[in-house]
């Protein structure tokens, strides 16, 4: 009896791996293998054909580069500028439309549109909204008094940080380190923020579709008002999503790629030119392969140190039900 249930247990732990398996080759295939070629091309001199081992010089050559210095710093910029104003208006958006509303699937429709659409061709449409000469927007800014026609913003075309272009309107003229983001990539990271909300919108729906009603029914019947019931039960009870979000955008930001290629093609001047995009133009246009893969192992690296760090600091404060 005994070595039967062996032999049946033996069987199912052998099934359960078979129909695990095609999904793990896929995933060796197209995740694990290339990210261990890469580290391999890494530690070479590699240009359209490898040419020699060199170990770690690709490696201290990054730490030293100014110009990946300053593309970090742009990705830096573009992280802190799309994750946390994408999740806090998503979350507001989603409050909203978690109300009984007249026609609430069709407004859920509607802001969940820009996450299914194509990156590429929302870029399109956003570059010709910003065009400075015949852009829906200067035109509107233009009616409405608050842009001089004869010098409208340069949206996409203006590499000059905008505490320097607010503080210049006073007279002050700040230090380089605090100039801050270019125009042109706070005008591509509102484009990255329209895109993003449908996703986390739907996703904080589901999380507020999970909360127990009684809870907050208690809360209310305590005396508390609706602000109260928010801060106290609603948002608590959201951390896990909210710290779900916060993972899967911080580290979609440090992949960005399509919509700041298609808008700016990292110009004016490397003001919008993320990591990423120096990944490109090292690997593909300059043909440094080996340099190109050691600076994506160093995007990896950092990726995955600032996900630990949310990990470490943020998920012991997650509320579970």
């Amino acid at each position: 009896m005994i070595s039967r249930n062996r032999r049946r247990r033996t069987a199912d732990i052998a099934t359960a791996y078979l129909l695990v398996l095609p999904a793990a080759v896929l995933i060796v295939a197209f995740h694990f293998a290339p990210v261990f070629y890469a580290l391999f091309i890494s530690l070479h001199k590699w240009s359209l054909i490898p040419e020699r081992f060199v170990g770690l010089s690709n490696y201290t050559a990054v730490l030293r580069d100014e110009e990946f210095h300053q593309s970090l710093g742009v990705t830096i910029w573009y992280v802190l500028g799309t994750v946390p104003f994408a999740i806090g208006i998503s979350l507001v958006l989603a409050l909203m439309l978690f109300q009984p509303l007249a026609g609430r699937g069709i407004y859920r429709t509607i802001y969940f549109l820009p996450y299914v659409t194509s990156v590429v061709a929302a870029a399109v449409v956003w570059t010709w909204i910003y065009n400075p000469r015949y852009g829906v927007l200067n035109y509107v800014l233009t009616r409405l008094g608050l842009c001089d026609p004869q010098s409208p913003p340069q949206w996409l075309l203006e590499p000059r940080g905008v505490f320097e272009l607010v503080l210049s309107n006073f007279g002050v003229q700040p230090p380089a380190w605090a100039a801050g983001p270019s125009l042109a990539l706070v005008a591509v990271t509102i484009m990255a923020v329209w895109n993003a909300i449908g996703f986390n919108m739907i996703v904080f729906l589901a999380g507020l579709g999970s909360i127990p009603k009684e809870l907050q029914e208690a809360a209310r019947i305590d005396g508390a008002d609706e602000w109260k019931v928010f801060w106290h039960v609603t948002f608590p009870l959201l951390s896990p999503t909210t710290f779900f979000l916060f993972i899967v955008s911080t580290i979609r930001a440090f992949q960005a790629f399509n919509q700041i290629y298609v808008m700016t093609r990292g110009g004016p001047m490397g003001t919008t030119r993320t990591v990423t995009m120096y990944i490109f133009s090292r690997f593909y246009e300059s043909h440094e392969v080996g340099y190109g893969a050691a600076v994506a192992i160093v995007l990896f690296l950092i990726i995955l140190g600032f996900t630990l760090l949310q990990f470490r600091f943020a998920s012991g404060r997650v509320v579970y039900q």
